[in-house]
């Protein structure tokens, strides 16, 4: 492969890096750094143009495919030569896509979501240009946090916008967009990420015994892709998930100061990663993009939850 290679823990690559003669044969090389070992073939003839924005969140790997059609294989020949174990869950945000494995067919339209298994033979398949959101783990992990012995029940079966694995890729989708925009805020942003993919996989299984985590899981995603409403209210976050606040508050009766708190906490966090990463930026334009109501409360707030202001977190932050 000539050309670079995801070798850090985020970038972005394009076929634009090399000629257009080339393109489709560095893609294929790109998506088996990036994935696991695959076959690729273009669906259709002339110009190829793919883009791979790929995260490595410590643990899973996330990369948003921006790409032409084409059609990806592994294959039983490509398994043996490496024997990658992964669950992959491939979210659809434009375009029309398709998944094959174990008999199943999974169709995706935007927001729809279907997992694959790296161990057993799938294809991927593309008629025009799309884009998705894949985020990666380790098979075994997954299988040992959810207890299933494997993960043959659930692959290529379409989990629809609407369902509660619904939620779980809402908050990988805003998880992208915001790694294209704010790597440390997604770095902060993704410390659940594993945790819902278990839920996903836990869901598409029928398991229901863990409800109560699966579905504090499933709002604290929310929480995370809606902290920077500064109008979402407890209310907002029960009316979401159709439970009183009685019940919203018994969920959070581990966290110190309940679910108000876990927001205020996702926003903190998010404001600390803004202010490292910029420190010119103004204070105002911070409280903004991370949910609060104007430099007052953001002040306020803050000093709460580190014992600083953020101008005196921006000073210290780069020592």
């Amino acid at each position: 492969m000539s050309g670079p290679r995801p070798t850090g823990s985020a970038g972005v690559w394009s076929t634009s890096a090399v000629a257009a003669a080339r393109a489709f044969e560095y893609w294929r090389d790109l998506i088996c750094d990036t994935f696991v070992q695959l076959a690729a073939a273009p669906t259709r003839p002339g110009r190829f143009d793919g883009r791979l924005v790929h995260a490595d969140l410590d643990s899973f790997e996330m990369t948003t495919v921006h790409a032409s059609g084409q059609r990806v294989r592994r294959t039983p020949q490509l398994i043996a030569r490496a024997g990658e174990e992964y669950l992959l869950a491939s979210i659809q945000t434009r375009g029309q896509g398709r998944i094959e494995q174990d008999g199943r067919v999974a169709e995706l339209a935007p927001g729809q979501m279907a997992l694959y298994d790296s161990t057993r033979p799938y294809t991927l398949h593309f008629d025009g240009p799309f884009e998705q959101v894949v985020v990666q783990v380790p098979l075994n992990g997954m299988l040992a946090e959810t207890g299933l012995r494997d993960a043959r029940g659930v692959t290529a079966v379409t989990l629809g916008v609407d369902s509660p694995a619904g939620v779980v890729a809402q908050y990988f989708r805003g998880l992208a967009r915001l790694q294209e925009t704010d790597p440390l805020g997604a770095a902060t942003l993704a410390t659940q990420g594993r945790a819902l993919m278990a839920s996903a996989l836990s869901l598409a299984a029928g398991q229901t015994p863990r409800n109560d985590v699966l579905t504090r899981r499933r709002i604290e995603a929310f929480l995370h892709a809606h902290h920077a409403d500064p109008d979402l209210t407890v209310d907002d976050v029960a009316r979401a998930f159709l439970i009183s606040r009685r019940t919203l508050y018994r969920l959070f009766a581990g966290a110190p100061g309940g679910v108000g708190t876990v927001l205020r906490r996702i926003r903190v966090e998010h404001a600390k990663s803004l202010l490292r990463a910029d420190p010119g930026r103004p204070l105002d334009s911070v409280a903004v993009a991370c949910g609060f109501a104007g430099e007052r409360q953001f002040y306020r707030v803050f000093r709460q939850e580190t014992g600083l202001s953020p101008g005196q977190f921006r000073g210290t932050s780069g020592q």
